[in-house]
């Protein structure tokens, strides 16, 4: 009976000694299964949404907004991972002939100057699900000027213009040379006039151009044009960017497949009063404001009863300027970017010399990469 009890009570032991080997070797194997669940998982859903990415067409809609956004950016290369390089050259090439389409279109300039209210300076947040901004309203469109940098070999970034000059705001203003989007901001491209005289005509002037700028009456003027058509126009301050995108109270970018991508953006409208209106957008900075396309704008732009609108430099360069401070958030890691030229608003814009900073300047020979060396424009 003893012998039999110790057989049970070793058997016993036994049997409590095997069952954690048991528990410890099934927890892994169903670990492990839910691993290669968890895998197999993803990988449908990686097969599924690559399916719906590249083979449908709303997934197809997504990539080249991506695609878009990227060539308005300095990654423009890493489109081509997205569309292909040949799609990439093609769609870069279509849009440039797209917005000189746009520039062409007839501007009947209704504009009623008589009936802009007093020469007073406003501002007015934008606030979207996606991005935000501001609209800056000049009553008087004759009180915007484009001025300059003032530094040789050196663009100026739009606060220190704005201190400098004693303007009361500013935007950024027209595009310029820029490899690798590390510029030193000092060669524009195009052209660009100030108080009615051609400070830069990169091409000469006889060819056409996409312009953006206010004549002598303060009629804005935005199209494609060649130097000396503004100057028989009367046309008082210009720069060169595009595209035209409100003609005659009509919007002319028709979907957001055309928006020209998601980013930063800088524009400048009309009003039939008269008012100017800069409308600066953030971007590039998730949680706050992501950016906008084109449409975006026109759609804002529109509701506010815009007569003609075109495009100014956008991405890190849009920087909107008021009392001396900077009001926007500037998407550049470096702060408000080094540029060859800016919309600024004065009470006297009669009193401002803006002088022509590229004189004597062979401008085919400069190079636009040189760092800059001068701490004057750190302002």
């Amino acid at each position: 009976m003893e012998q039999q009890t110790q057989l049970s009570r070793q058997q016993t032991h036994l049997n409590r000694s095997q069952a954690p080997r048991h528990q410890a070797d099934f927890k892994p194997k169903r670990w492990k299964r839910r691993i290669a669940q968890l895998f197999t998982l993803l990988v449908i859903a990686i097969l599924l949404g690559g399916g719906w990415f590249y083979l449908t067409p709303s997934g197809s809609n997504w990539r080249y907004m991506m695609a878009d956004t990227l060539i308005t950016s300095q990654h423009r290369y890493l489109a081509k991972y997205l569309i292909g390089q040949d799609e990439l050259d093609k769609r870069v090439a279509e849009y440039n002939q797209k917005f000189d389409q746009m520039g062409d279109v007839k501007d009947n300039h209704n504009i009623d100057l008589a009936a802009h209210p007093e020469g007073s300076v406003t501002i007015e947040p934008i606030s979207h699900k996606t991005f935000k901004g501001y609209l800056m309203y000049v009553h008087d469109p004759k009180m915007v000027r484009v001025v300059t940098t003032n530094i040789v070999g050196e663009g100026e970034r739009v606060l220190s213009m704005v201190k400098r000059t004693g303007a009361i705001a500013g935007v950024n203003g027209g595009a310029f040379d820029d490899p690798n989007w590390n510029g030193n901001g000092f060669k524009p491209a195009g052209i660009v006039m100030s108080g009615g005289k051609v400070l830069y005509k990169g091409n000469g002037m006889n060819a056409k151009v996409n312009v953006v700028g206010i004549d002598k009456d303060g009629i804005m003027i935005a199209g494609r044009y060649t130097p000396n058509q503004l100057v028989k126009m009367g046309v008082s301050e210009a720069v060169t960017f595009q595209p035209k995108f409100i003609v005659n109270g009509k919007g002319l970018i028709k979907s957001e497949a055309d928006g020209w991508g998601i980013a930063p953006r800088t524009s400048m409208a009309q009003l039939k009063d008269g008012t100017i209106v800069f409308c600066v957008i953030d971007g590039r900075q998730p949680g706050y404001s992501v950016g906008a396309t084109l449409y975006d704008v026109q759609k804002i732009l529109l509701e506010k009863g815009a007569v003609t609108a075109a495009n100014l430099d956008g991405g890190s360069s849009t920087v909107l300027v008021k009392d001396d401070q900077v009001v926007n958030k500037p998407s550049s890691q470096y702060g408000p970017r080094y540029l060859p030229t800016a919309f600024l608003v004065f009470d006297h814009p009669e009193q401002v010399d803006v002088g022509n900073i590229w004189s004597g300047i062979n401008m085919n020979n400069f190079d636009s990469t040189k760092k800059r060396t001068q701490s004057s424009s750190a302002t």
